[in-house]
């Protein structure tokens, strides 16, 4: 819709240009084409007028007479152009736009809205969470923000890998292993008290009850250095391996799982020092090593190399990024804890010192989810080990609603999350409310065919006049300008919004007119249009990662 009408005024300002003598000058890209706030203005509108004023040393008012006159028409597809304003021109497009605008939308079938190939590389690195307990619902919003937006980019035209970095090296570790060890001690009836900076869940419990019934009260007659290492590494076996068949519940899957520990065994943070250091981004100070990051953007300063010879997380960060371009990504994008503010900045300035572009790299932090069950806020304090799993979340909601219901709202805004609504089976659950859409159609459809009506063979689209129809078409025919803007903002979130509008000018559409009509060309129609719709719901859920059932 807004390509067709863009390109008609792009035409006649360019025809008028030849004929005023400016061919030098580039006006077909200075305007904009957008719905007006007052649909009573007509489904678009456009600034064109004012924004090339100058060039044709005209009047606005003037020049938008002169656009609406050079605007071909040929096709009927404009039924009106109004001047507004200033110099404003609204466009009311015809039932004939919207009847062949429908009828390419099936036609395109599932590509329909599918980005061309791009040619750009982006990586998509989330969920990441240390492998030292399992998965919680804060790791399920951002795994389900993650997945949602890698099928959305693949969608949009790009080619994307989806990378999971598993933070297993450092102190964290170290009292993963001291944590289990400390639980087989008491197994064994020792009064040493367990440690206050220790995992505490019960999940720990579990992991030294089963090295306990293995192996015994032996295994605690070893060098206790000795033990916590074995355990330490037992310990994240079990985790990580948790951690992925959780995801796997959730329909999340990583193309790459990224080893903190290859960073040090593959020597790529030297290799990113050297970098840094042979574009002069690296100073000594007080015995330590330094990285002029205050001078790319950051508050200060940063220690990479500390005057104990201790790599800081920074410097680990650092060769992680290097390591990230180096592999040849064009993009790479980071969907990080709201705890992480502080560190984007950082990591731009050292994206700018390898010399690449900073924008290249986009940091989205998710905020906290609150779940609220029976209309209180569960407490959850992860540092007691009191927290609930994502696990325990989709098994109770199911995978469906957990993850449309994590991206109803912007990363950035924290998520109240429902548990009874979540379950709930009417209008007030969004994906319910949704995924009734497709159900319904289906039923339709189903009994449409056995009354003997066209439900899927050649109609009169041009039959669909009720303003409810052309407000549906008008949505679907949204979609594909909705995919690249997610796409190229980073924000999967706007497709359950527009599912959820899709789905509200369904139900009052199906309110108000019956799609199986008595007169049998208007029935085909409008059950042609439902197809539409149906395929419209399938597509956007699948690219949230959310199954469409057949009847509910």
């Amino acid at each position: 819709m807004k390509h067709m009408l863009r390109k008609k005024i792009s035409d006649a300002l360019t025809a008028l240009a030849q004929k005023e003598g400016l061919e030098g000058f580039d006006i077909s890209r200075n305007f904009v084409v957008e719905e007006p706030r007052d649909a009573k203005h007509g489904h678009l509108a456009t600034n064109a007028a004012m924004t090339t004023s100058k060039v044709f040393r005209k009047k606005p008012a003037d020049l938008a007479d002169l656009i609406m006159a050079g605007i071909d028409n040929s096709e009927g597809w404009i039924e009106r152009m109004e001047k507004a304003g200033p110099g404003f021109i609204n466009f009311t497009l015809s039932l004939k736009w919207w009847a062949e605008a429908l009828g390419g939308l099936l036609a395109a079938g599932d590509s329909f809205g599918r980005g061309e190939t791009k040619n750009r590389k982006v990586m998509v690195e989330f969920v990441s969470a240390n492998p030292t307990g399992p998965l919680h619902v804060g790791h399920g919003r951002g795994a389900a923000i993650g997945d949602a937006l890698a099928r959305v980019m693949e969608y949009a035209g790009f080619e994307v890998v989806r990378e999971y970095y598993i933070n297993d090296a450092g102190r964290q570790m170290r009292i993963l292993g001291a944590s289990v060890y400390a639980r087989l001690l008491e197994l064994s009836g020792s009064a040493e008290p367990f440690p206050e900076d220790h995992y505490r869940g019960e999940y720990i419990k579990d992991l030294a009850k089963e090295v306990w019934d293995e192996k015994g009260p032996a295994i605690l007659s070893r060098p206790r250095e000795e033990v916590e290492a074995e355990l330490t590494d037992f310990a994240e076996k079990r985790i990580l391996n948790g951690i992925k068949e959780d995801l796997a519940a959730f329909r999340v899957q990583h193309e790459v799982w990224f080893r903190e520990t290859t960073l040090y065994k593959d020597g790529l943070v030297p290799k990113a020092l050297a970098d840094l250091k042979a574009r002069d981004q690296l100073y000594e100070k007080d015995g330590a090593l330094w990285f002029r990051s205050e001078a790319l953007g950051d508050d200060k300063d940063r220690v990479l190399i500390k005057s104990s010879g201790d790599q800081t997380y920074f410097a680990a960060d650092i060769a992680y990024h290097w390591n990230k371009y180096d592999r040849g990504f064009d993009q790479i994008i980071d969907v990080l804890g709201a705890d992480h503010h502080g560190y984007v900045q950082r990591l731009k300035s050292a994206v700018k010192a390898f010399g690449r572009d900073p924008e290249t790299l986009n940091v989205l932090l998710v905020q906290l989810v609150s779940l609220i069950k029976e209309g209180k806020v569960v407490a959850m304090s992860t540092r007691a080990g009191e927290f609930v799993t994502l696990r325990e979340v989709v098994d109770e909601v199911g995978a469906d609603a957990a993850r449309f219901i994590f991206l109803t709202r912007s990363p950035d805004s924290p998520l109240d999350f429902d548990i009874d609504l979540a379950k709930s089976q009417t209008k007030d659950n969004p994906v319910y409310y949704v995924q009734y859409v497709g159900a319904r159609i289906n039923s339709i459809l189903k009994s449409a065919a056995e009354a003997g009506l066209p439900v899927d063979g050649p109609a009169d689209l041009s039959l669909l006049v009720e303003p409810e129809e052309v407000a549906l078409i008008k949505h679907l025919t949204t979609f594909p300008d909705l995919i690249q803007s997610a796409a190229a903002h980073q924000e999967p979130h706007h497709l359950t919004s527009y599912l959820s509008s899709l789905a509200r000018l369904f139900h009052h559409y199906y309110s108000r007119h019956r799609i199986a009509a008595d007169d049998p060309k208007l029935a085909a129609a409008r059950l042609t249009l439902a197809r539409a719709i149906r395929g419209m719901v399938r597509r956007g859920l699948n690219l949230l990662g959310v199954e469409s059932p057949d009847s509910m």
